[in-house]
């Protein structure tokens, strides 16, 4: 007899949606569309898509505007529609939760392009070791918040924490039970957060590890937050 879906392993592929956050308000970025925004030729989203989709069984978008667009990288749900627009990552992650069909959520940012091509799996082996229902990326002596692997049973306890108007991403995740999985590299975690940095990175092919070359055991991530 299969697991109830709550307390199903992660395991493989089958049982984890992928989740890119798009839904920012792109502060630093002047307020653009973060995801969107060319990088090497593509949107920014779709370099990410590519590293996660091969290690999920689907991929959804969390998004608040340009919503067809986004549909072009996965099914689009809005993380707006309970708690408003631009109310921080674990919005969007609640949304990704409510939308998800299987009983792991893996959630990464939009603006990440070179994800390491192991995330999803070495996320899964850390929180399999650790009986924990969620587990975090961390590398470059740093926690990668919103890379992140978790029980889809874990809402009610994120809802009811959005509800008391809490919005910080580490300490939801340690109310939670999370547990911190190493990455050897920093570079599958730099993210992309001002106009300087995406012209810099565009241009400069050392600046930022080549995602379609970048191989397993990759991780860490670059200056800037989500």
């Amino acid at each position: 007899m299969s697991p109830p879906l709550d307390d199903a392993p992660a395991g493989s592929a089958r049982n984890i949606t992928g989740l890119i956050l798009a839904g920012g308000r792109g502060a630093r970025m002047d307020e653009r569309d973060k995801g969107l925004l060319e990088w090497r030729g593509r949107p920014l989203i779709a370099h990410v898509r590519e590293r996660l989709a091969p290690q999920v069984d689907g991929v959804l978008v969390s998004a608040n505007r340009n919503l067809d667009r986004y549909a072009d990288y996965g099914d689009v749900v809005r993380d707006d529609a309970q708690f408003g627009a631009w109310q921080g990552p674990l919005a969007g992650v609640a949304a990704g939760i409510a939308a998800c069909r299987t009983p792991w959520l893996a959630v990464v940012p939009c603006d990440t392009p070179c994800l390491p091509a192991d995330l999803v799996a070495r996320l899964s082996d850390g929180a399999a070791a650790a009986g924990a229902p969620l587990a975090v990326a961390c590398a470059g002596g740093r926690r990668h918040s919103v890379c992140m692997l978790l029980r889809v049973s874990l809402l009610p306890g994120l809802l009811a924490y959005l509800r008391g108007g809490a919005r910080r991403v580490d300490t939801w995740q340690g109310l939670a039970g999370g547990v911190e999985v190493g990455f050897a590299r920093a570079e599958g975690f730099y993210n992309i957060n001002t106009p300087d940095q995406l012209v810099h990175t565009e241009r400069d092919s050392e600046s930022l590890p080549d995602p379609h070359t970048q191989g397993p055991g990759a991780g860490g991530r670059g200056p800037g937050g989500v």
